[in-house]
Protein backbone atom coordinates (compact mmCIF):
# COMPACT_ATOMS: atom_id res chain seq x y z
CA UNK A 1 0.00 0.00 0.00
CA UNK A 2 1.28 3.42 -0.71
CA UNK A 3 0.27 7.13 -0.23
CA UNK A 4 -0.41 9.76 -2.80
CA UNK A 5 2.96 11.44 -2.02
CA UNK A 6 2.01 15.39 -3.04
CA UNK A 7 -1.01 14.79 -0.23
CA UNK A 8 1.68 13.44 2.37
CA UNK A 9 3.95 16.47 1.41
CA UNK A 10 1.32 19.11 1.74
CA UNK A 11 -0.13 17.34 5.25
CA UNK A 12 3.97 17.62 6.71
CA UNK A 13 3.74 21.09 5.57
CA UNK A 14 0.70 22.21 6.85
CA UNK A 15 1.63 20.51 10.13
CA UNK A 16 5.39 22.28 10.59
CA UNK A 17 4.82 25.38 8.98
CA UNK A 18 2.07 26.48 12.35
CA UNK A 19 5.31 25.45 15.04
CA UNK A 20 7.70 28.34 15.78
CA UNK A 21 10.43 25.55 15.83
CA UNK A 22 10.94 22.00 15.42
CA UNK A 23 11.90 19.51 18.38
CA UNK A 24 14.87 19.02 19.90
CA UNK A 25 16.88 16.66 17.46
CA UNK A 26 17.88 13.76 19.13
CA UNK A 27 20.95 12.07 18.19
CA UNK A 28 20.00 8.38 19.25
CA UNK A 29 17.03 5.61 19.28
CA UNK A 30 16.61 2.28 21.15
CA UNK A 31 15.33 -0.16 18.29
CA UNK A 32 13.44 -2.38 19.94
CA UNK A 33 13.30 -0.28 23.09
CA UNK A 34 16.68 -1.94 24.32
CA UNK A 35 19.41 -1.39 21.28
CA UNK A 36 20.49 2.22 21.50
CA UNK A 37 22.02 3.26 18.04
CA UNK A 38 23.28 6.13 16.13
CA UNK A 39 20.86 7.95 14.22
CA UNK A 40 22.93 7.91 11.12
CA UNK A 41 24.19 4.40 10.77
CA UNK A 42 26.09 2.57 7.74
CA UNK A 43 24.64 0.47 5.09
CA UNK A 44 27.92 -1.50 2.96
CA UNK A 45 25.88 -2.89 0.32
CA UNK A 46 27.82 -0.50 -1.64
CA UNK A 47 31.20 -2.29 -0.39
CA UNK A 48 31.45 -5.30 -2.85
CA UNK A 49 32.66 -5.45 -6.69
CA UNK A 50 35.39 -3.74 -8.24
CA UNK A 51 36.68 -1.60 -10.64
CA UNK A 52 34.60 -1.41 -14.20
CA UNK A 53 31.57 -2.92 -12.64
CA UNK A 54 28.63 -1.39 -12.76
CA UNK A 55 27.34 1.19 -10.24
CA UNK A 56 23.69 3.30 -8.86
CA UNK A 57 20.96 1.25 -9.37
CA UNK A 58 22.73 -1.45 -12.25
CA UNK A 59 25.20 -2.51 -9.26
CA UNK A 60 25.55 -6.33 -9.03
CA UNK A 61 26.55 -6.37 -5.43
CA UNK A 62 27.92 -10.04 -6.39
CA UNK A 63 31.74 -10.35 -5.53
CA UNK A 64 33.69 -9.03 -2.42
CA UNK A 65 35.50 -5.65 -2.45
CA UNK A 66 38.34 -5.50 -5.18
CA UNK A 67 40.17 -3.60 -1.90
CA UNK A 68 39.60 -5.39 0.71
CA UNK A 69 42.10 -3.33 3.18
CA UNK A 70 40.77 -0.43 2.50
CA UNK A 71 37.00 -1.59 3.30
CA UNK A 72 38.36 -2.69 6.21
CA UNK A 73 39.50 0.45 7.25
CA UNK A 74 36.63 2.49 5.81
CA UNK A 75 34.68 0.14 8.00
CA UNK A 76 36.78 1.17 11.12
CA UNK A 77 37.14 4.82 10.77
CA UNK A 78 33.31 4.80 10.90
CA UNK A 79 33.10 2.97 13.77
CA UNK A 80 35.60 5.19 15.77
CA UNK A 81 33.83 8.11 14.34
CA UNK A 82 30.73 7.19 16.45
CA UNK A 83 28.87 5.06 13.85
CA UNK A 84 26.71 1.99 15.89
CA UNK A 85 24.49 0.66 13.62
CA UNK A 86 26.10 -1.74 10.22
CA UNK A 87 23.58 -2.41 7.65
CA UNK A 88 24.89 -6.00 5.60
CA UNK A 89 22.76 -8.89 4.11
CA UNK A 90 23.13 -12.41 2.98
CA UNK A 91 22.48 -11.55 -0.30
CA UNK A 92 25.31 -9.21 -0.64
CA UNK A 93 28.18 -10.64 -2.40
CA UNK A 94 26.87 -14.09 -1.98
CA UNK A 95 28.09 -13.74 2.12
CA UNK A 96 31.06 -12.23 1.67
CA UNK A 97 29.77 -8.96 2.75
CA UNK A 98 28.90 -10.55 6.38
CA UNK A 99 32.49 -11.57 6.78
CA UNK A 100 33.66 -8.25 5.47
CA UNK A 101 31.83 -6.37 8.66
CA UNK A 102 33.10 -9.65 10.98
CA UNK A 103 36.78 -9.10 10.57
CA UNK A 104 35.91 -5.26 10.14
CA UNK A 105 34.31 -4.69 13.44
CA UNK A 106 36.09 -6.95 15.37
CA UNK A 107 37.43 -4.56 17.82
CA UNK A 108 34.34 -3.15 17.99
CA UNK A 109 31.68 -5.35 18.74
CA UNK A 110 30.81 -4.64 22.08
CA UNK A 111 30.01 -0.96 20.58
CA UNK A 112 28.36 -1.56 17.87
CA UNK A 113 24.98 -3.19 16.14
CA UNK A 114 24.89 -5.32 12.92
CA UNK A 115 22.05 -5.70 10.72
CA UNK A 116 21.51 -8.59 8.70
CA UNK A 117 19.15 -9.84 6.30
CA UNK A 118 17.67 -12.94 4.98
CA UNK A 119 15.35 -14.67 2.65
CA UNK A 120 16.64 -13.48 -1.11
CA UNK A 121 18.22 -16.23 -3.20
CA UNK A 122 20.95 -15.15 -5.99
CA UNK A 123 20.90 -17.05 -8.62
CA UNK A 124 23.29 -14.89 -10.60
CA UNK A 125 24.63 -11.31 -10.63
CA UNK A 126 21.45 -9.76 -11.96
CA UNK A 127 18.82 -11.58 -10.00
CA UNK A 128 17.33 -10.70 -6.52
CA UNK A 129 14.81 -13.50 -5.71
CA UNK A 130 12.41 -13.72 -2.93
CA UNK A 131 12.57 -17.49 -1.12
CA UNK A 132 11.05 -17.38 1.93
CA UNK A 133 10.84 -20.96 2.69
CA UNK A 134 10.87 -21.44 6.67
CA UNK A 135 13.67 -23.95 6.86
CA UNK A 136 15.70 -21.86 3.92
CA UNK A 137 15.67 -18.53 6.13
CA UNK A 138 16.66 -20.49 9.31
CA UNK A 139 19.51 -22.11 7.30
CA UNK A 140 20.54 -18.36 6.25
CA UNK A 141 20.51 -17.43 9.47
CA UNK A 142 22.73 -20.07 10.62
CA UNK A 143 25.31 -19.06 8.02
CA UNK A 144 25.41 -15.48 9.43
CA UNK A 145 26.11 -16.16 12.20
CA UNK A 146 28.95 -17.98 10.88
CA UNK A 147 30.13 -15.51 8.99
CA UNK A 148 29.48 -12.54 11.34
CA UNK A 149 31.16 -14.25 14.22
CA UNK A 150 28.80 -13.91 17.07
CA UNK A 151 26.16 -16.12 19.16
CA UNK A 152 23.50 -14.06 18.36
CA UNK A 153 22.45 -11.20 15.43
CA UNK A 154 21.48 -8.04 16.81
CA UNK A 155 18.55 -7.33 14.08
CA UNK A 156 17.71 -9.87 11.46
CA UNK A 157 15.84 -8.57 8.84
CA UNK A 158 13.33 -10.27 6.56
CA UNK A 159 15.13 -9.26 2.82
CA UNK A 160 11.58 -9.21 1.00
CA UNK A 161 8.41 -11.09 1.34
CA UNK A 162 7.82 -13.90 -0.79
CA UNK A 163 4.21 -14.20 -2.05
CA UNK A 164 4.47 -18.02 -2.44
CA UNK A 165 5.14 -18.55 1.69
CA UNK A 166 2.23 -17.51 4.13
CA UNK A 167 3.38 -14.31 6.11
CA UNK A 168 2.70 -16.27 9.13
CA UNK A 169 5.40 -18.95 8.20
CA UNK A 170 8.11 -16.49 6.86
CA UNK A 171 8.04 -14.48 10.27
CA UNK A 172 7.42 -17.09 12.75
CA UNK A 173 10.95 -18.71 11.58
CA UNK A 174 12.59 -15.41 12.59
CA UNK A 175 10.69 -15.60 15.78
CA UNK A 176 11.68 -19.32 16.61
CA UNK A 177 15.33 -18.10 16.02
CA UNK A 178 14.70 -15.47 18.33
CA UNK A 179 13.30 -17.61 21.06
CA UNK A 180 16.18 -19.67 21.02
CA UNK A 181 18.63 -16.58 21.71
CA UNK A 182 19.94 -16.52 18.19
CA UNK A 183 18.21 -13.02 17.60
CA UNK A 184 18.09 -10.45 19.05
CA UNK A 185 15.33 -8.16 16.84
CA UNK A 186 13.61 -8.69 14.04
CA UNK A 187 12.90 -6.41 10.89
CA UNK A 188 11.21 -6.31 7.79
CA UNK A 189 11.92 -4.60 4.26
CA UNK A 190 10.13 -2.85 1.79
CA UNK A 191 6.66 -3.48 3.37
CA UNK A 192 3.85 -2.05 3.59
CA UNK A 193 1.39 -1.35 6.20
CA UNK A 194 -0.78 -3.77 5.75
CA UNK A 195 2.21 -6.70 5.12
CA UNK A 196 3.61 -5.43 9.10
CA UNK A 197 0.61 -5.50 10.71
CA UNK A 198 -0.03 -9.47 9.58
CA UNK A 199 3.77 -9.91 10.18
CA UNK A 200 3.16 -8.38 14.33
CA UNK A 201 0.70 -10.49 14.67
CA UNK A 202 3.09 -12.69 14.79
CA UNK A 203 6.18 -11.16 16.29
CA UNK A 204 7.40 -8.12 17.65
CA UNK A 205 8.90 -5.94 14.93
CA UNK A 206 12.21 -3.87 16.14
CA UNK A 207 12.35 -1.73 12.35
CA UNK A 208 11.16 -1.83 8.98
CA UNK A 209 14.13 -0.50 6.17
CA UNK A 210 12.27 1.00 2.97
CA UNK A 211 12.95 3.02 0.14
CA UNK A 212 12.47 6.30 1.60
CA UNK A 213 14.30 9.73 0.93
CA UNK A 214 13.59 13.57 -0.19
CA UNK A 215 12.09 12.65 -3.86
CA UNK A 216 10.68 9.35 -3.12
CA UNK A 217 8.31 9.30 -0.68
CA UNK A 218 5.51 6.48 -1.91
CA UNK A 219 6.04 4.83 2.02
CA UNK A 220 4.35 8.04 4.17
CA UNK A 221 1.80 5.72 5.55
CA UNK A 222 4.28 3.41 6.85
CA UNK A 223 6.65 6.16 8.35
CA UNK A 224 3.39 7.08 10.15
CA UNK A 225 2.76 3.59 11.35
CA UNK A 226 6.13 2.60 12.63
CA UNK A 227 5.76 5.92 14.79
CA UNK A 228 3.60 5.00 16.44
CA UNK A 229 4.18 1.37 17.30
CA UNK A 230 7.81 2.60 18.45
CA UNK A 231 9.20 0.79 15.02
CA UNK A 232 12.46 2.03 13.70
CA UNK A 233 12.03 3.31 10.26
CA UNK A 234 15.55 2.90 8.40
CA UNK A 235 15.66 4.16 5.14
CA UNK A 236 17.76 2.94 2.27
CA UNK A 237 19.48 5.55 -0.42
CA UNK A 238 18.62 7.86 1.84
CA UNK A 239 20.19 10.49 -0.14
CA UNK A 240 18.77 9.65 -3.58
CA UNK A 241 18.09 13.24 -4.55
CA UNK A 242 17.40 12.76 -8.58
CA UNK A 243 16.58 16.84 -10.01
CA UNK A 244 17.04 18.17 -6.91
CA UNK A 245 20.05 17.97 -6.68
CA UNK A 246 20.39 21.23 -8.71
CA UNK A 247 22.41 24.26 -7.39
CA UNK A 248 19.54 26.26 -7.16
CA UNK A 249 17.47 24.09 -6.34
CA UNK A 250 15.50 23.91 -2.53
CA UNK A 251 17.62 21.64 -1.12
CA UNK A 252 20.96 23.62 -2.46
CA UNK A 253 18.97 26.98 -1.13
CA UNK A 254 18.47 25.52 2.54
CA UNK A 255 22.31 24.05 2.75
CA UNK A 256 23.66 27.16 1.82
CA UNK A 257 21.60 28.81 4.60
CA UNK A 258 22.16 25.94 7.30
CA UNK A 259 26.28 26.09 6.26
CA UNK A 260 25.90 22.39 5.17
CA UNK A 261 25.92 20.44 1.82
CA UNK A 262 23.10 19.55 -0.05
CA UNK A 263 23.37 15.70 1.45
CA UNK A 264 23.58 16.24 4.51
CA UNK A 265 20.73 18.40 4.37
CA UNK A 266 18.81 15.51 2.88
CA UNK A 267 19.63 13.44 5.11
CA UNK A 268 19.08 16.61 8.14
CA UNK A 269 15.38 16.31 6.89
CA UNK A 270 15.19 12.73 7.47
CA UNK A 271 16.48 13.42 11.23
CA UNK A 272 13.83 16.38 11.54
CA UNK A 273 10.96 13.97 9.88
CA UNK A 274 10.28 11.64 13.09
CA UNK A 275 12.88 10.45 16.25
CA UNK A 276 12.55 6.90 14.98
CA UNK A 277 14.01 7.62 11.48
CA UNK A 278 17.67 6.03 11.50
CA UNK A 279 19.24 6.68 7.91
CA UNK A 280 22.02 4.01 6.44
CA UNK A 281 23.76 6.02 3.54
CA UNK A 282 26.39 3.95 2.11
CA UNK A 283 29.63 5.22 0.90
CA UNK A 284 33.04 3.85 0.10
CA UNK A 285 34.94 7.52 0.51
CA UNK A 286 35.54 8.69 4.14
CA UNK A 287 35.30 12.36 3.13
CA UNK A 288 31.58 11.42 2.49
CA UNK A 289 32.00 9.13 5.47
CA UNK A 290 32.67 11.75 7.98
CA UNK A 291 30.24 14.47 5.59
CA UNK A 292 27.07 12.01 5.96
CA UNK A 293 28.08 11.90 10.08
CA UNK A 294 27.62 15.72 10.20
CA UNK A 295 24.17 15.72 9.10
CA UNK A 296 23.55 14.91 13.13
CA UNK A 297 24.65 19.00 13.97
CA UNK A 298 22.53 20.09 11.04
CA UNK A 299 19.49 22.06 12.61
CA UNK A 300 16.43 22.84 10.12
CA UNK A 301 13.86 25.68 11.38
CA UNK A 302 10.14 25.05 10.85
CA UNK A 303 10.22 26.92 7.62
CA UNK A 304 13.04 25.32 6.20
CA UNK A 305 11.94 21.64 7.03
CA UNK A 306 8.56 22.60 5.35
CA UNK A 307 10.24 23.91 2.40
CA UNK A 308 12.25 20.41 1.93
CA UNK A 309 9.52 18.68 2.25
CA UNK A 310 7.58 20.77 -0.20
CA UNK A 311 9.90 19.34 -2.42
CA UNK A 312 7.67 16.67 -4.67
CA UNK A 313 9.03 13.65 -6.80
CA UNK A 314 8.81 14.74 -10.38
Amino acid sequence: MTTNTNDSNASILSETSVLPELPVLSGTFRIGGDLPVRRVGYGSMRLADGPGDPTGPEARIWTAPADRAAAVRLLRTAAEAGVTLFDTADAYALGAGEELLAEALAPYRDEVAVATKVGVVRPSPTEWVPLGHPAYLRQQAELSLRRLRTERIDLLYLHRLDGNVPVAEQVGALRRLQEEGKVRHIGLSEVTVAQLTEAEAVAPVAAVQNLYNLAARDHEAVLEHTAGRGIAFVPFFPIAMGGHTDPEGPVAAVAREVGATPSQTALAWLLHRAPHVLPIPGTSSEHHLKENLGALDVRLTAEQFARLSAVSAS
